[in-house]
């Protein structure tokens, strides 16, 4: 005969075992509430772990970091921007401007009474840092590296920093999704083009950029190949270096009164013997849209590739870069 739990006793065990649930539930809202009120803690470009406590008034330096928190609808916590913040195009119309990254002053970005400082990798100088930091207000270095990955990790440590990480999430997956596309254009290149990113002219001597840039980065992304090799960073090259190199593209950026003009690259009697003189290939972008490595990173690496490839055009041309259209505020 089997035995009989009386309804009361079953109606108690049920209620202990809700009670100790809901306690559990409760206790595990308040240490997840303590958690977030001692703040985020973020592993930054130099190595530090840096504590956010109120993020409520942000200055944000570097043209990537300003236009991901746009991008995250976190403009209006943001007080200050440097003068390399352009995308937006109303970011510097609504918001005071600092100057620029590297040349910044303690006494500019500390006026605008911030509760957090956002800057990307290379932002000095180093004695304006160490001011701010005097000043206990949490300096966030974010790293500054020119891959796929380190676009996608670049968005979600910015979203992570603000609490923002679902936001983050969605913003990286409209960027994942835009290098998914973009490989698939890339993959329609037969022979990849030669590109020579040149800077500018100092003295008469092309500033063109070699491995571990920016526009090294681009250049591949967009199915090209640098045709400058040999080493690292922006340097000077002679014009003996120019003609070996044998560019079919050469590449610049757009930067109001001071950029380069087809006709003055080609008119250099080095530049002269390249096969982009032959060819009249010259191709000139928005500067923080081409190198910014921001959200547009996939769609700027696609208009270069069909400047260099127009015969893309057709392939491309059902793609809508969705970083360029994705609501991820919310």
């Amino acid at each position: 005969m089997k035995s009989r739990i009386p309804a009361s006793r079953t109606i108690g065990a049920r209620f202990g075992v809700t009670l100790a649930l809901t306690a559990g539930l409760c206790v595990s809202a308040l240490s997840f509430a303590a958690a977030r009120a001692e703040g985020i803690i973020i592993h930054d470009a130099h190595g530090r772990d840096m504590t956010i406590g109120n993020a409520s008034r942000i200055v944000s330096i570097g043209g990537a970091i300003t236009e991901i928190l746009y991008a995250l609808g976190l403009q209006d916590k943001i007080v200050g921007i440097d003068s390399t913040s352009l995308y937006p195009p109303k970011a510097l119309g609504e918001k005071p401007n600092v100057g620029y990254m590297r040349q910044l002053s303690a006494e500019g970005v500390l006026g605008l009474n911030p509760q957090l400082i956002l800057a990307i990798e290379g932002s000095g100088p180093k004695e304006t840092l160490d001011v701010i930091e005097a000043a206990k207000i949490p300096l966030v270095s974010f790293p500054e590296t020119y891959t796929e990955q380190g676009l996608i990790d670049k968005i979600k440590l910015v979203a992570h920093a603000m609490d923002a990480d679902a936001r983050g999430a969605c913003l990286a997956a409209a960027v994942s999704s835009d290098l998914a596309e973009l490989k698939k254009l890339r993959d329609g290149v037969k022979q990849p083009a030669r590109v020579m990113f040149v800077m500018s002219f100092l003295n008469g001597r092309a500033m063109v950029a070699g491995h571990k840039t920016a526009a090294n980065e681009i250049i591949k992304l967009a199915g090209g190949v640098n045709a400058v090799d040999g080493f690292d960073g922006y340097k000077p090259v002679n014009d003996e270096a120019i003609v070996a190199a044998r560019p079919d593209v050469v590449l610049t950026m757009q930067r109001g009164r001071e950029q380069l003009e087809a006709e003055a690259v080609f008119a250099n009697p080095s530049f002269a013997l390249t096969p982009a003189a032959a060819k009249k290939s010259f191709v000139a972008m928005d500067g923080l849209y081409l190198l910014g490595f921001g959200p547009r990173t996939a769609a700027a690496a696609r208009d270069l590739a069909l400047s260099l490839y127009p015969g893309l055009n057709e392939k491309a041309a059902t793609w809508k870069p969705a970083a360029l259209s994705v609501d991820c505020h919310k």
